[in-house]
């Protein structure tokens, strides 16, 4: 079991452009204060009770020992310390950490705390994701961030003072309103705290989401709020260019790292190994098995308690061969190192090219894709183009 996530579906608030599940613990659709507190205790009541009981389906796995584990959400942090003790106790109960594991915890700022940061690295959390987006107020207020640039900083001092010397910061280019100086302005300040780790994500405006909405409700002003794409990937050229010369590598299409830090449980992903995610929504791909478990707490609460799966069975898929080879390509031109073509033939027995000879004929010869030291690479000056080529692999 090399990889293991678990989804925290709990938030203070939702943010605008969010499409994860995820129940907000502030805020929710009940007027009394009161009985929205009870219900959103009543829910994180139900989940660890319903996580307790799916870490026990894979107990017997835990002897192999897990070699990365990421815990993301919603925002784990939002959870009281009380009750992010219990499920870090859970977990360790469940499974065994690889010596040298990564252990990673995502939060954002507004949700840290001495005391729960000092838990986590009792239980041998040994990374940190941080949310910051932006450090400008007004483009965290454009896209509903809880918690102001001050807080973010505030937030990334209190993770250092704590022994989180390896922390990610989280980056969004292409916010509403955000003009090229903001984002230029958020890099620099990003760099100033020495991260180990930047991703940087390029705002996408999801179905159903409170931004989508807001953007419904006014067609035709999306040319003067939101950045178009031409400065979307002037913002992603420029960054990219500042971190590298700033000494971090580019090893994936959204995220940069000191040499030595790349995040190993992401690369696991890309490099199409198998992972195990546990809780509401959460995704496993295990020996060519894929399958979600349903995005509704107190039904996933209610299935485990009844010893029945926490996923519909719709929701469960067999990846045929073709699947998993068009998969590896695609996830692994996500990283700048490419597919390994080694790693290709003896995992599926054939060569890449006997598969997709047209397909990379096509975009060899346009030089969007190239061969370098055994693995398959995306130009990077095409990265914007990504989609319209990966999809020539499906």
């Amino acid at each position: 079991m090399p990889s293991l996530y678990v989804h925290v579906p709990f938030c203070l608030r939702k943010c605008d452009y969010c499409a994860f599940f995820s129940y907000p613990l502030a805020g929710s659709s009940k007027t009394n204060e009161e009985e929205a507190e009870r219900e959103a205790q009543a829910l994180v009541e139900i989940y660890l009770a319903g996580l307790g009981l799916e870490i026990q389906r894979y107990e017997k796995d835990a002897p192999s020992g897990v070699s990365s584990l990421f815990i993301g959400g919603g925002t784990p942090t939002a959870l009281e310390a009380e009750n992010l003790k219990h499920l870090l106790a859970m977990l360790r109960r469940g499974f065994l950490l690889e010596a040298d594991a990564e252990a990673t915890v995502e939060g954002n700022p507004g949700t840290l705390t001495k005391e729960k940061l000092e838990l986590l690295r009792s239980y041998d959390i040994n990374r940190f994701s941080l949310g910051v987006q932006s450090f400008k107020e007004r483009c965290l207020q454009e896209v509903g961030r809880i918690h102001t640039a001050e807080q973010a900083k505030q937030s990334i001092r209190l993770l250092r003072a704590s022994g989180f010397d390896n922390f990610n910061l989280d980056l969004m280019f292409g916010l509403p309103k955000q003009s090229f100086r903001d984002w230029q302005d958020t890099v620099e300040q990003a760099l100033d705290f020495n991260p180990r780790h930047l991703s940087l994500y390029g705002l996408m405006i999801e179905k159903g989401t409170a931004l989508a909405r807001r953007l419904a409700s006014a067609p035709g002003n999306e040319g003067s709020w939101l950045p178009d794409d031409d400065m979307q990937a002037r913002m992603y050229a420029w960054a990219r260019k500042h971190l590298q010369n700033a000494g971090y590598g580019h090893y994936e299409t959204s995220n940069f790292a000191l040499p030595g830090w790349e995040c190993r449980h992401n690369i696991n992903y890309w490099q199409g190994k198998d992972y195990l995610g546990l809780g509401p929504g959460a995704v496993s791909c295990v020996q060519g098995i894929r399958w979600k478990n349903i995005e509704s707490i107190r039904e996933y609460g209610n299935r485990l308690a009844g010893a029945r799966n926490p996923y519909a069975e719709d929701e469960r898929e067999f990846l045929s061969r073709e699947v998993r080879m068009a998969e590896r390509v695609i996830l692994g031109l996500r990283l700048t190192a490419g597919v390994d073509l080694s790693a290709f033939r003896r995992d599926f027995g054939t060569d890449i090219r006997d598969v997709y000879a047209e397909v990379l004929l096509k975009h060899e010869q346009s030089g969007i894709l190239f061969v370098q030291n055994e693995h398959l690479c995306l130009n990077q000056k095409y990265v914007f183009l990504a989609n319209s080529v990966l999809q020539d692999f499906v």
